[in-house]
């Protein structure tokens, strides 16, 4: 019975089928867990399939928490991450580089809410200037995370999880600010980039 115990402790609560967040990928579903032996020592793996990204990982259930494997986010979480999206964008004044590499740690960190910040942060309406290319795939990248996540939890499919998202954007106080304030605003970046 002990070794039954340790398993079911090492697997932290998670099942067959269910749907998991993990940071490197975004959300996938555990799709069996098998017994390898490696080594001569058995091992216990998660089969995760990412969907979206047609691939399978096998992670040893003993590793899940140091890889930051969760649980789907929990409604209030979701409310919180939306809620996240419709604040005023903090953009930094360094380069972009660096920012890049934030946002990159932010969107790989499996963090709803700090993913949320990303989209937030990246988010350009019809009457903002264009987004370079890179900027652009920060953003698709953090939109994706997110929702596919909501889709997940909120059981709908990811085009209405866009939706939802968009629809918070919109709702931020940034849009509809005179493009000589956002204008203005972006040259100072340059120059200090400069």
């Amino acid at each position: 019975m002990s070794s039954n115990n340790k398993k079911t402790t090492q697997r932290q609560g998670f099942k067959t089928n269910e749907f998991i967040v993990y940071p490197a990928h975004g959300v996938g579903q555990i799709m069996a867990i098998e017994e390898q032996e490696i080594a001569g020592a058995k091992l216990e793996l998660f089969v995760i399939n990412f969907i979206k990204d047609k691939m399978t990982l096998r992670v040893p259930t003993a590793k899940i928490v140091s890889v930051g494997m969760r649980k789907l986010a929990e409604p209030p979480l979701v409310k919180k991450a939306l809620e996240t999206l419709k604040g005023r964008a903090r953009i930094k004044r360094t380069m972009w580089s660096r920012r890049a590499q934030e946002y990159e740690a932010k969107i790989n960190s499996g963090d709803i809410v700090a993913i949320a910040e990303v989209v937030r942060d990246l988010y350009r309406s019809e009457s903002q200037p264009e987004q370079s290319y890179s900027e652009r795939q920060l953003y698709e990248a953090a939109l994706d995370r997110l929702s596919r996540e909501i889709a997940a939890v909120q059981k709908i499919t990811e085009t209405e999880a866009i939706k939802e998202i968009e629809g918070a954007l919109a709702k931020g106080p940034r849009r509809g600010l005179k493009p000589a304030e956002e204008a203005g605003a972006e040259e100072g970046v340059e120059d200090e980039a400069a």
